[in-house]
């Protein structure tokens, strides 16, 4: 057994020094992970990996029975903290509160009339949930794949389901997901 997945048991069991044990063994792997979500973000975030990273780990070692049965879905459920983490952060900033209908443009952008993209991840979101209900295997791959930036078959192997079944799980996710998020 591995450390990563000792000290996860012992989180699970209760030890508070588990957890403090355990970033220094997974945080470059969170830091890759979350450096592959803020690749995806529009430039100007207020968050970076690093904080991304921080705040989901927090939110993961704080979770009162994680029920993290092995490194895989440890990391799955970080990849899952940090979506969430990232889905509130747009939240917040569309929020009217917080002067959510104005969009920052840089100088040379304004001059020319140049319109920022909408950020879609509020919509990506959006259809990944209406997708859990439909198909909770689909949604989970989804997650795993896009948010945590696993493979194919290291999703299958994560899900426990063969890599052929993956790959048409996700085939089928994403072309429900396009559609839903086009509204069609």
């Amino acid at each position: 057994m591995s450390d990563v997945t000792q000290l996860l048991d012992a989180i699970e069991a209760g030890d508070p020094q588990a957890a403090a044990q355990l970033l220094p063994l997974v945080y470059d792997e969170l830091r890759r992970l979350a450096g592959v979500q803020m690749d995806r973000e529009k430039p100007g975030q207020t968050l970076d990996a690093t904080a991304l990273v921080h705040e989901a780990y927090l939110r993961l070692v704080g979770a009162g029975d994680p029920g993290w049965s092995s490194r895989g879905r440890f990391f799955a459920a970080a990849a899952e903290a940090m979506r969430r983490i990232l889905v509130d952060e747009a939240r917040r900033k569309a929020s009217l509160k917080r002067g959510g209908q104005l969009q920052r443009r840089r100088l040379e952008e304004a001059e020319l009339g140049v319109d920022e993209h909408s950020d879609d991840l509020l919509a990506l979101d959006g259809a990944l949930s209406r997708l859990a209900d439909v198909d909770p295997l689909a949604a989970r791959l989804v997650q795993l794949r896009y948010f945590a930036g696993l493979t194919t078959e290291q999703a299958a192997e994560t899900l426990g389901i063969s890599a052929r079944t993956a790959y048409y799980t996700w085939s089928y996710a994403r072309s429900w997901l396009r559609r839903a998020i086009r509204g069609e």
